[in-house]
């Protein structure tokens, strides 16, 4: 069933046995419905919620007499038929009990799934009555009926407009949420008289019912509402003297600026952010949840006010309701990052959140696992708040299975030098327990300390080394797979217990337990004597193992003969035979081949390669990513906490919704002085994109060593032999020296300024300023990572390329109070192979507002993998304090290399080979520059002029460069002589180095399109990509 109807059914059970008061019941009623009627998705919802009513009587008949029974539901019972004609008689009759009797019928029916729209006439002229439980039930009716009978409802209009003018409170009311629920434009117009007089009623309970409206009226006609201002009286509500009007004012504001994210309708400022901390303690247990909610997003001025406000917020933590205490923890937790780890109230902070969260673990089951997800987060974030309470997170018999893996995770997380004796116990104890999967769970947790608690790594493998002494299958199994992970932290330290491990090999049957202890019997091969005869044994049935499984058998015989190779020839031979003649998986090919070309070509390198040290695996793999981490602590207590997604990755039609963050530290980790600190409510500056979600490319970088780097020898390129062929009939011979034909002459690069932005324009330094060295353009800094999203410290920086040499400009700035030091730098797999070809060298440490700059050398020996744009480059930096990712884009003119001059005949011959259905076009204006400058401005940054020709008064140059992976790129320049801009332009590359595949293609520019860039293009091994991204 869905999730709406099943809220519907759970509250008609819970007001039957609570007999909750009519009037608190019939607000919920029209909640559901209403937000039913606007998803569209629930038709079942205001048929459920109407059932409600007929469950509860007045107020004042709310409880039975003793030795009485309730007779509703006498109405459900009926089998009668054709009984449409005497409900009618019946809605007619003068009296108001048969009357009463004949209406409750009718909702009876319409709950039930019968059709009774054909009595709304009728039931229409009920309304006329002084009775409020009939009246209810007439809105009820209408309420399900209004919209499929529009012209029908406007027949009640007179009697809503005359109900909200009633001395009767509870009328008025009634009357402005049920015009509120009828979801007719034609009836909304009406609304608007009513809606702005209840705004303004002497009654609190009129006017917080009429703040709720006017969210539903701005849902329907979200003009009408502005037009008719009705968006001022409902902020000037936040000023109420009612805490419950304040409450449902915040409720409907924050529904509506959830909207329409770019208006600014809560406008908070210090003195209504004073008003909502008043009314927070009066009001409602969910008026408070709204109250909490809206100051989450406030951004206090200075640490000073978020102490303040922290102050007036803690003593919701102590609240019976888990979702007040869980939306303070969320106001705490966003507004501690502003406060100094120095101030005493910080410590005393910490201390106060402990008690709310482990009390949350004492409720039922479903509400310990949203609480435990939200921990999760929380002990992330900072895992000092529970470091004492580990005991709460022990697993008791009876909880659910999803309870104890999420009690697990974080018991690792809080795991520690000091508590880890008694981790340990109890995790032994749970890899005893009968559910199979809390069993494995519990095994890798066992694991996961030995490699993020140094000191107890020991005892964890003796503990699973009792563990696979139990011969349990599944225990064995991932207790070798968590053994694995253990050699790669601490290699060289407890591979004694590698015999033990052999033992079991016969009963692994799983294919990550297989490949683990292929992977262990590869790496430790020099250490075990029957070595290749345990191989082997595996490679009998390789083509029915799992392709982990494979690969793995394929690597670590490979290693086995680096290491015996006199003893392993035929076994290799055999693996690889197998792997790249027999078997189809193209992974699995394509490692056996370049395993076979390294042993065979030079086995030395193949060494290196193969048997090359490993980096150590880290602490935390499953860390949530910083940036990611942040703004899900923003979302504490709603859907995202316990997705552990942002609401864009579940939420249809999220493209409104804005990420949220938490503020900037202004205590001991940055300065509050520093620049880049924005007030709050200023829009932030341009900057690149910080390192997104875990699921993106940039979350490789997590697992990057951030050692120095490891150079390698540059990739080696090849030439493509081609005959001379005319391709244009003629139009290209002079290519050849035809008549009226030039070459080009060696003109020195001209020394112009550097232009004042980036762009392909810059290779012509439009700005035509005097005093740069002559050479390839360089940008002048911009600045990549901002103090405010890496704790203090700012990083600029630029790229160039000087005599061959590929160099990233740095500019470092600590804004923080704390000295920075132990820098390092790794790059993302990208399109062009670009790393560090030294390790980042900063020689002493940073101290508080010093800069220094650094010139990191690159090359293009790195992985390959194609980025979106193409020139995507995503760095993370380390130093003492963290590490911290972003993302910048590098000018594609520093991938142009020294030998990109192409032969006359091979450039003729390449063009033909360009099919003419790759074209495309652009245009450069502005540019006061002849024909010779151009090209010596060019040959500049490694374009080179291959010849020159007049053709009707238009010079034309024909050009060629070389990217540093060996992609050709022909281009066409026609330049009109005495104009200032370029009137066509053709581009075409041809042909790449060994494993890449060649492809072709040709962009002809005309004079009639001028905002695209020529696209970029790269290839890969056994793929072609090309990208039209500017």
């Amino acid at each position: 069933m869905s999730p709406a109807p099943c809220v519907c059914m759970f509250l008609l059970l819970f007001l039957r046995e609570s007999r909750v008061s009519f009037p608190l019941f019939f607000s919920s009623q029209c909640f559901l419905a209403a937000s039913a009627e606007k998803q569209g998705s629930y038709p079942s919802v205001s048929i459920l919620c109407l059932s409600l009513s007929l469950s509860l009587s007045l107020p004042s008949e709310t409880h039975c007499k003793p030795g009485t029974k309730m007779t509703d539901s006498k109405y459900f019972t009926t089998t009668k038929k054709g009984e449409i004609f005497e409900l009618k008689a019946e809605l007619n009759s003068d009296k108001k009990e048969k009357k009463k009797e004949a209406v409750k019928k009718v909702i009876a029916s319409m709950t039930v799934g019968k059709d009774v729209s054909a009595l709304f006439p009728d039931v229409v002229n009920c309304m006329q009555t002084d009775n409020l439980e009939l009246k209810k039930l007439v809105y009820l009716y209408l309420m399900n009926y209004a919209k499929s009978q529009p012209d029908m409802a406007i027949m009640a209009v007179n009697t809503f407009v005359k109900d909200c003018e009633d001395p009767n409170p509870l009328i008025r009311a009634l009357a402005v949420r049920t015009m509120g629920c009828i979801r007719v434009d034609k009836i909304t117009e009406y609304l608007c008289e009513p809606l702005r007089k209840c705004l303004k009623d002497e009654d609190p309970y009129v006017r917080k019912t009429a703040a709720v409206c006017v969210a539903k009226l701005h849902d329907i006609n979200a003009q009408l509402v502005e037009d008719q201002g009705f968006l001022d009286t409902l902020k000037d509500l936040i000023s109420d003297s009612n805490p419950m009007v304040v409450a449902n004012a915040v409720a409907a504001l924050s529904e509506i600026a959830e909207s329409h994210p770019s208006s600014n309708l809560l406008d908070l400022n210090p003195q209504s952010i004073n008003k909502l901390l008043t009314a927070l303690n009066e009001c409602t247990e969910w008026g408070q949840i709204f109250i909490l909610d809206c100051l989450a997003n406030y951004m206090p001025k200075d640490d000073r006010e978020a102490q303040s406000i922290c102050e007036r917020v803690t003593p919701r933590l102590s609240h019976a309701n888990s979702a007040v205490v869980l939306s303070a923890v969320k106001v705490l937790m966003k507004f501690m990052e502003m406060l100094s780890k120095d101030l005493d109230y910080y410590g005393t902070l910490l201390k106060k959140l402990a008690p709310p969260l482990v009390t949350l673990l004492s409720a039922e089951p479903e509400l310990q696992y949203v609480a435990l997800r939200n921990i999760n987060l929380i002990v992330q974030k900072r895992p000092e708040i529970l470091k004492h309470e580990m005991k709460v997170f022990f697993v008791k018999y009876n909880d659910p299975i999803y309870v104890k893996l999420e009690k697990l995770d974080i018991m690792i997380r809080l795991a520690s030098q000091a508590n880890i004796a008694q981790v340990l116990a109890e995790l032994k104890e749970y890899a005893t327990e009968v559910d199979v999967d809390f069993v494995r769970k519990a095994v890798r947790a066992i694991g996961r300390c030995a490699i993020k608690v140094e000191q107890s790594a020991e005892r964890c493998v003796s503990t699973l080394l009792d563990l696979i002494q139990t011969k349990v299958n599944y225990v064995v199994q991932e207790a070798i797979v968590v053994i694995k992970d253990i050699f790669r932290k601490y290699p060289n330290k407890y591979e004694s217990v590698i015999a033990t491990l052999c033992e079991n090999l016969d009963s692994l049957d799983e294919p990550e337990a297989r490949a683990a202890m292929i992977w262990i019997v590869g790496e430790y091969a020099e250490r075990i004597d029957n070595a290749d005869e345990l191989l082997e044994s595996f490679l009998e049935g390789f083509h029915d193992e799992s392709t982990q499984v494979q690969l793995q058998l394929l690597t670590a015989i490979v290693k086995l003969f680096l290491k015996k190779p006199t003893e392993t020839q035929e076994l290799v031979q055999q693996v690889l035979s197998l792997a790249t003649q027999d078997s189809d998986n193209p992974d699995l090919r394509d490692r056996g081949y370049i395993y076979w070309r390294l042993l065979s070509t030079d086995p030395v390198a193949a060494k290196e390669v193969v048997l090359a040290e490993k980096p150590l695996i880290s602490e935390e793999t499953d860390l949530i990513e910083p940036t990611l981490l942040d703004e899900l602590i923003c979302y504490i207590g709603t859907l995202a906490s316990v997705y552990h997604k942002p609401p864009t990755a579940f939420v249809e039609g999220s493209r409104g919704i804005v990420h949220k963050s938490l503020p900037p530290r202004t205590g001991s980790s940055e300065s509050a002085e520093s620049p880049d600190a924005a007030p709050s409510g200023a829009p932030p500056s341009e900057q690149p994109a910080v390192i997104p979600t875990q699921g993106d490319l940039l979350g490789d970088l997590l697992n990057l060593d951030l050692g120095p780097p490891v150079s390698g020898p540059p990739v080696a390129t090849s030439s493509v032999q081609m005959g001379a062929v005319d391709l244009l009939g003629g139009g290209l011979d002079s290519l050849m020296g035809g008549p009226g034909f030039t070459a080009p002459s060696a003109v020195m690069p001209a020394n112009l300024g550097p232009p004042p932005s980036g762009g392909l324009g810059d290779l012509f330094d439009l700005a035509g300023g005097v005093g740069a060295l002559s050479g390839s353009h360089v940008a002048p800094k911009t600045v990549w990572l901002p103090a405010m999203k890496a704790k203090g410290l700012e990083i600029s920086g630029t790229f160039s390329r000087q005599v061959g040499a590929i160099s990233m400009d740095l500019l470092l700035t600590n804004k923080a109070l704390q000295v920075m030091s132990d820098f390092a730098i790794q790059f993302n797999r990208n399109s062009f192979g670009l790393a560090p070809a030294a390790p980042l060298q900063i020689h002493a440490p940073l101290a508080p507002n010093q800069t220094v700059e650094i010139s990191l050398p690159l090359n293009t020996v790195g992985s390959v993998m194609k980025m979106d744009p193409l020139n995507n480059l995503q760095v993370a930096v380390k130093n003492n304090i963290d590490v911290f990712y972003f993302s910048t884009l590098y000018p594609l003119h520093i991938l142009f290399v020294e030998d990109g001059k192409m032969e006359r005949q091979m450039f003729l011959a390449t063009w033909k080979d360009i099919p003419n259905e790759n074209e495309a076009q652009f245009q450069i204006k502005d540019c006061p520059l002849s024909a010779d400058a151009v090209s010596s401005k060019l040959q500049g940054s490694n374009i080179f002029t291959v010849a020159k020709r007049n053709v009707e008064g238009q010079d034309m140059l024909y050009q060629s460069l070389k990217l540093t992976n060996g992609i050709w790129v022909l281009a066409e320049l026609r330049i009109q002589p005495g104009s200032p801009s370029f009137t066509d332009l053709e581009v075409s590359r041809l042909f790449l180095p060994p494993f890449f595949a060649i492809y072709s293609c040709r962009h002809h520019f005309t004079p009639d399109i001028t905002s695209p860039c020529p696209p970029h293009f790269i290839a890969f091994p056994h793929a072609v990509a090309a990208s039209s991204t500017p």
